[in-house]
């Protein structure tokens, strides 16, 4: 566990992951990311890479040869080195590895630093291409908050503030967690989504192409807040496990599961990211509490 502090802030890093698993304001002594109870949702804030999502029946296929990768990808679940540690920043690597290629037949390397300034926890991403052919992937984050963050308190108190009003189709997924080429009219003309467990009934909120660069999960009861802010990242997933998971996950995504009726190469999949020889991807995302 690598931890970071400042006056405001503080942090705490798994190795497994590169994992956030805690982000703790200090002066309110609130505890903003999920606990990660296993009974409920085992995890708090992986890091999805090389896919978001599920990818058909588990596997997808490069130059013709299947793979299998499981839901999210490898990523999350792999030891990461702490490449680099200043008084406000840590930097972790994942290589690729005989392991990965196994189940990942490209060279890569990812970066991912947090970053404390003030209040705010900046996450930069990178993946460089290690390999002599081009590399396919996705990209993801999928921090869980505490909500409600008071005992008092409960779910349905709180919403989500985009940063502009939006008219927006959320993307449907079927039973197995595939897009069925479907989507439903969610929001017109309108930031404000209110929080309740009956819209995550049929899975995530699956948004792309919106207008906002943030969002801010808010209280009717309190006021304290957490801004996430996705400059550029196409999708946006919003997604809780089921009635009474006491907490919201806030997604931001370079790419999103399979289509149901997917067939195709990976390098076909909508949402995919290229790299050419050398060159590498950049990302970045914040939080800020208050």
């Amino acid at each position: 566990m690598h931890n970071l502090e400042n006056d405001l802030v503080s942090i705490k890093i798994k190795d497994i992951g590169a994992e956030l698993c805690s982000l703790y304001e200090k002066h309110h002594d609130i505890e903003y990311i999920w606990y990660g109870d296993k009974s409920i949702w085992g995890r708090n804030a992986p890091v999805l890479f090389p896919i978001v999502g599920k990818v058909k029946d588990n596997t997808y296929k490069v130059n013709k040869k299947s793979y299998a990768l499981s839901q999210h990808g490898f990523a999350r679940d792999c030891n990461f080195d702490l490449i680099e540690k200043t008084d406000t920043s840590l930097c972790f690597e994942l290589l690729y590895s005989k392991e990965t290629l196994k189940i990942y037949p490209f060279k890569f390397k990812l970066q991912i630093e947090y970053k404390l300034i003030k209040n705010i926890l900046e996450i930069n991403y990178k993946v460089v291409n290690l390999d002599n052919d081009e590399i396919y992937f996705s990209l993801g984050a999928h921090p869980g908050f505490n909500c409600p963050l008071y005992p008092n308190e409960n779910f349905e108190d709180y919403y989500l503030e985009l940063e502009k009003n939006e008219t927006l189709n959320t993307l449907c997924l079927n039973s197995d967690g595939y897009f069925n080429n479907k989507s439903k009219p969610f929001l017109m003309n309108e930031n404000k989504i209110s929080l309740n467990y009956d819209i995550f009934k049929e899975d995530a909120l699956v948004f792309k192409n919106l207008k906002s660069e943030s969002v801010t999960l808010k209280s009717t009861k309190n006021q304290r807040q957490v801004k996430v802010s996705f400059k550029d990242f196409p999708y946006l997933g919003i997604w809780t496990k089921g009635e009474d998971a006491p907490f919201v996950c806030i997604e931001p995504w370079y790419g999103h599961a399979d289509f149901e009726d997917f067939t195709g190469e990976f390098k076909n999949k909508e949402g995919i990211l290229k790299l050419n020889i050398n060159e590498e991807f950049n990302a970045k995302m914040s939080i800020e509490v208050s």
